[in-house]
């Protein structure tokens, strides 16, 4: 077999720190500072529960510093609390805290169900995870013999959430064949335990002995789980078994398992969990301590009112493209329906000076929304100095307020060269900066205010029928209010129409949302003909019509009737828009909701941007829905993307409710846009959604003292219906800026992605099955050229020497569009491996321009040829068991009698006497 050419260069990922969510956390001095711990809207006011938090974080502190060789450790903590518990002196206002930006979320229930603690990650092995979720129940003790004690598993989860890693364990394949011998899945290999046999039945499970191996497989039976002694003297690993009382290290090269199926190995390339957190930007910038960290630091802080400032642009040359009135049309939807009853709301325009429009005040009624869309600027001119506009922007809200804790909507089209001047000034009020780029000349520093403040950041193109603008202001909810008082976008439509054309369609009501719904229509030069029929087929009419303004809305009286709302619009030579916006129905039913992620505000070209959208009810994930990205250019061009929760290309994880897809297709430099649109899916039980979902191990059991004790079972609910879902929903995903784009035309310099779901099994003696997920031509998109598939009887030799492994003939083997099925089958020669052999399997995509991508993660096969054994009882039914249990009404004298004369007739069974 000839040797392969020396591969190309395999473009990484280029992924910024904290991309993914906009986490307060910094590193200073081997502390951890700026932790955010919010306790959910849904939770009961409890004071016991702030303690609770207190205690795990202090005792986990110690623990992850020796876990991590003396590096971190947590140094101060702010904790969140709701605006309906009583307030308290001691409680201060939050600055850039908010429930959006929260590390940790303590609601009433996991995402997984069961109390399980739960980090959410949607990105490869070492970036940064979104939040934790726990539950109070798992803070007050209540699951301790389930996941042991709470700051174990609290730095279990940490390690999800800052440094990427995955758990260790396995439950949908708890063993697996090494040298033909079956293996419990675990790390280190040197954690001693027994295989038992686990009948569960009532809630609670019983040991059946030893477990029995499949003749087929050579693997234990399904019922076979392996239980650790609770005493061991070994130190790793933290993530497999956190609640092992010596367990106190992360698995490191050296005793890492590499062989093991679990996540770490699949994901991260067979690197310990220690490899890749010597990998990070912490371990990079810090040394080991020389003396004990200080106690944890904690910072009480409560939800309150929001306040909240519009800063809006009109220069000059907000005059081009209807700029000025597409402003006003989003600031008036933000008035009349985004922004939330209670809160206060002021109003700036700028252009080389700054002007107040209007003071805070508290929005209670349609009237005092009406009164703030009159303050809306009507002529454009001057220049823009976007400096002066905070400034007076703040000078507004501390007539009344700390500006901490406050919020600014900072809309601009235009350059500013003295942006960075207040940049200072920003840091230091505490206020929270939206940023919305209008046009194709916004300042470029204008995101660099969102970023230091975490706020949302969005572009809008001048392309109107896209409804950008419209997007980017109905993307402004509060970062800290309930999820039932949030604005929830339902549609967002635009078209260019000829003469006499219409715009028809229709929008799904769905049962979750229906309060607050209005239906907002806007124009370029004359009013259209409106027309729209509830579910019912009744003719709904009263549409507002501001005409200078060109605009048009509808508020559905009470809560819109569930159902297919239809609309017909009619205008001539001229762009229409159509956006729905709603609340949720009922404050005690969750409303579907859908989150757009990007993993980067900067796309660094030739490296591919990850698109993701979480898809929930409440904390349960929304599966098989249609969810798509459509993602603008300053150019105006507009790329459709389906993204997929398939588990394959970028992304990571199967049936999560995270859909995901790699954008590739820049076709200029500067901002992008993102819009999000889902119809339709369906709800599944947590326990069928897919077994990955980096959670603290449950405890199957233990064995103390020689006895075994089994924890109750997790609870089944594999009969629970799927349930059918009809929804609409469109989301701003905000916006990014690419670099380094050529000119066209544009290199292909995209190879395909890594392949991360390849599946082998032996069928007989020598022919292995192949199953994985096709690759594109680009990442996830198009279509890969060819397969090389190689294998190996070293894992590690696959892993580190693929290109000189044995190559399998793939001749036959034709590539099909990217996240198609992909299956393959080949035989092994005969008589070349020994029984017990295991054969390490891997793949590598090639693209048209010989471009390769990552090697896929390594599957395996262990020949087990059966061996001829003697009969046995397996199938042969012997006598009942006697009853000598602790109630039974046999005397006590006449016990070993009976058991005696039941051993007898086992023995005649089994042909033993």
């Amino acid at each position: 077999m000839g040797s392969l050419k020396s591969p190309v260069f395999i473009l990484v990922l280029h992924l910024l720190e904290g991309v993914l969510s906009n986490s307060l956390i910094q590193l200073n001095n081997n502390g951890y500072e700026g932790i955010v711990i919010a306790i959910d809207h849904d939770v009961p006011e409890d004071e016991a529960l702030i303690q609770q938090i207190k205690d795990m974080v202090t005792r986990a502190s110690p623990y992850l510093f020796e876990a991590t060789g003396k590096r971190f450790y947590f140094k101060n903590v702010a904790i969140l609390i709701p605006e309906t518990w009583k307030t308290k002196p001691d409680y201060e206002r939050p600055k850039l805290e908010t429930f959006k930006n929260a590390d940790v979320l303590v609601s009433a229930t996991s995402p997984v169900g069961n109390d399980q603690p739960h980090t959410e990650h949607v990105g490869a092995c070492g970036e940064k995870g979104i939040r934790i979720h726990l539950t109070p129940d798992f803070l007050a003790g209540k699951r301790l013999t389930e996941y042991g004690p709470q700051e174990r598993s609290f730095v279990h989860e940490w390690a999800h959430l800052r440094w990427g890693v995955f758990d260790e364990y396995n439950n949908e394949e708890k063993f697996y064949l090494s040298k033909g011998r079956p293996q419990a899945v675990r790390c280190s290999a040197a954690i001693t335990g027994e295989n038992r046999v686990r009948w569960c039945q009532g809630g609670s499970c019983v040991d059946k002995g030893s477990c029995k191996r499949d003749k087929v497989t050579g693997l234990y039976k399904e019922d076979c789980v392996f239980i650790p002694d609770k005493q061991q003297s070994e130190k790793a690993s933290i993530m497999y078994d956190q609640s092992i009382d010596s367990v106190a290290e992360f698995c490191t090269e050296k005793n890492h398992n590499k062989e093991a199926p679990n996540a770490q190995n699949q994901r991260c390339n067979l690197r310990s969990t220690w490899e890749v957190i010597q990998e990070s930007e912490d371990f990079k910038q810090s040394t080991p301590m020389t003396t004990q960290p200080p106690t944890p630091t904690f910072s009480l802080l409560q939800m309150g009112q929001r306040i909240l400032c519009l800063v809006l642009d009109k220069s000059g040359s907000m005059t081009n493209d209807n700029r000025l009135n597409r402003m006003n049309q989003a600031s008036k939807l933000f008035l009349l329906q985004t922004v939330e009853q209670g809160s206060w709301v002021g109003m700036v325009t700028f252009d080389s000076a700054a002007y107040t429009q209007s003071e805070l005040k508290q929005i209670n009624s349609a009237a005092d929304r009406d009164l703030l869309t009159k303050r809306l600027p009507t002529v454009s001119s001057g220049g823009t100095s976007i400096c002066s506009g905070l400034q007076a922007a703040f000078t507004v809200i501390k007539k009344k307020y700390p500006t901490d804790g406050s919020e600014i909507v900072l809309l601009t089209d235009g350059e500013d060269n003295t942006i960075s001047t207040c940049f200072e000034l920003v840091k230091k009020s505490g206020a929270i900066i939206h940023t919305v780029a209008l046009g194709p000349a916004a300042a470029k520093e204008l995101e660099q205010l969102s970023k230091m403040t975490g706020g949302l950041q969005t572009y809008a193109s001048d392309q109107a029928q896209n409804n950008g603008l419209v997007d980017a202001f109905a993307a402004l909810s509060s970062g800290n209010g309930a999820v039932s008082q949030r604005s929830i976008q339902l549609e967002s439509r635009g078209v260019n129409l000829q003469t006499n054309q219409w715009m028809n369609g229709s929008v799904m009501v769905d049962s979750t949302v229906g309060k607050d719904t209005l239906f907002l229509v806007t124009w370029t030069t004359q009013a259209p003909q409106i027309l729209l029929w509830d579910p019912s087929g009744t003719k709904q009419g009263a549409f507002v019509v501001d005409t200078a303004t060109k605009m048009a809305y509808f508020q559905v009286p009470g809560t819109a009737k569930v159902g297919l709302w239809k609309y017909s619009l009619q205008a001539s030579s001229q762009t229409l828009t159509l956006t729905v916006t709603s609340r949720a129905a009922s404050a005690t039913l969750p409303p579907i909701t859908v989150t757009p992620i990007v993993n980067g505000n900067t796309g660094n070209f030739p490296s591919p941007v990850a698109v993701y959208a979480t898809i929930r009810q409440g904390t349960t994930p929304i599966l098989r829905a249609s969810v798509t990205a459509l993602i603008e250019s300053v150019n105006g061009k507009t790329v459709s993307l389906e993204l997929l929760d398939n588990g394959a290309g970028a992304d990571a994880t199967k049936n999560d409710g995270v859909y995901s897809r790699f954008f590739t297709a820049f076709d200029t430099n500067g901002r992008y846009s993102i819009k999000i649109w889902a119809l339709g899916g369906i709800t599944a039980d947590r326990q069928r959604t897919s077994p990955q979902k980096n959670t603290a191990m449950y405890i199957d059991g233990w064995i103390e003292n020689g006895e075994i004790k089994f924890n109750p079972p997790r609870p089944d609910t594999n009969n629970v219906q799927d349930k059918q879902l009809c929804f609409s929903r469109t989301s701003s995903g905000g916006s990014f800026t690419a670099s380094n784009v050529p000119s066209a035309p544009i290199p292909d310099l995209f190879p395909p992605c890594q392949i991360t779901d390849l599946k082998a099994s032996i069928q007989g003696q020598n022919l292995v099955n192949l199953t994985w997920t096709a690759p594109g031509d680009d990442y996830d998109n198009g279509t890969a050229s060819k397969y090389i598939i190689r294998i190996s009887t070293s894992i590690v030799d696959l892993r580190d020497k693929f290109n000189t492994s044995v190559q399998v003939n793939t001749t036959s083997l034709i590539p099909k569009e990217a996240n198609s099925e992909e299956t393959f089958a080949f035989e092994l020669e005969d008589n070349s491996f020994g029984n017990g052999t295991d054969i390490f399997i891997a793949v590598q995509a090639v693209d048209k321009s010989n471009l390769k991508s990552e090697i896929s993660n390594i599957a395996r096969v262990s020949l087990f040829i059966p061996t001829e054994e003697p009969p046995t009882s397996e199938g042969t039914a012997g006598p009942p068991c006697p009853d000598v249990s602790i109630n039974s009404t046999i005397p006590g004298i006449h016990v070993l009698k009976v058991m005696w004369k039941w051993l007898g007739e086992l023995q005649v069974t089994l042909g033993l006497h």
